[in-house]
């Protein structure tokens, strides 16, 4: 595993400088060579990830390796659509946090076994919640950019530029994302009540209460956009606050229990 981390985390950061070099500059980066160059990290960190999760004693699902596994699929899809995105200046920050998660990946390798063999409609939950997080994610990425936009406009301190896409195009894009993920985090729920058992039980109960409010919070970010519109700073919240609580949930008590107590 080390060969493929440092390998992934090698390429990464060629793309990430590859990117940052010529983010402002009037023809922007070369996104064919980046594209070759992370499409190359991209497969040794799945490489890597490979070897880390499946192991002779079951599935290594610890939180390190799930982190991982969300920059891993945030990743793939900066990467896979490099030719179509307008919102390049987020690519940095992209490759920048798989380069930290590949990383932690390999420095802070903590075990939290488990069987999917035994249940693999179990293992079909959680991806559609790794999916469905990795969008919402990605989404709150562009709630950010949006702000910053804004923020700029506002002072008329805007500067054209081909990494910076216009306010509307951030803006469509980001309900487009954040409609992918309600669908995905509405399957991955649904899923979590048809396979689990445990689903409320002690220990486990804030997990999916914090993600039924996250789920209520974007539906009402839709709805509203639906009905009156919603104003940029009211979008970026919503966004931001969906993001929170499904990170409280998915990590928050992960964090206390693999990080700081052990």
């Amino acid at each position: 595993m080390v060969i493929f981390s440092a390998s992934a985390m090698l390429f990464y950061s060629i793309a990430l400088v590859l990117v940052t070099s010529k983010l402002f500059h009037n023809d922007g980066p070369n996104r064919r060579l980046v594209a070759g160059i992370a499409s190359v990290a991209v497969i040794l960190h799945a490489a890597a990830l490979s070897q880390a999760i499946f192991t002779g004693d079951g599935q290594n699902f610890s939180l390190t390796n799930v982190i991982s596994s969300v920059n891993w699929i945030i990743a793939f899809a900066f990467t896979a659509l490099m030719f179509r995105i307008k919102v390049i200046v987020l690519v940095p920050v992209v490759y920048a946090c798989s380069v930290l998660s590949v990383a932690v990946l390999w420095l802070l390798p903590p075990k939290y076994i488990v069987h999917f063999e035994a249940n693999p409609e179990v293992l079909v939950h959680i991806i559609l919640s790794l999916i469905a997080y990795s969008a919402l994610m990605i989404a709150a990425l562009y709630a950010i950019q949006l702000a910053f936009i804004q923020k700029k406009l506002k002072q008329k301190q805007f500067m054209l530029s081909p990494a910076i896409p216009p306010l509307m195009t951030v803006e469509k894009q980001l309900y487009h994302l954040v409609i992918v993920g309600v669908i995905l985090l509405s399957l991955s729920l649904a899923t979590g009540f048809i396979f689990l058992d445990d689903m409320f039980a002690d220990g486990k109960g804030h997990k999916a209460v914090l993600s039924i409010m996250a789920w209520f919070v974007y539906v009402t970010m839709l709805w509203q956009e639906y009905r009156v519109g919603c104003k940029v700073r009211t979008a970026v919240i919503y966004t931001l606050t969906g993001g929170t609580l499904l990170t409280l949930a998915y990590f928050g008590a992960r964090i206390v229990k693999e990080l700081i107590i052990n």
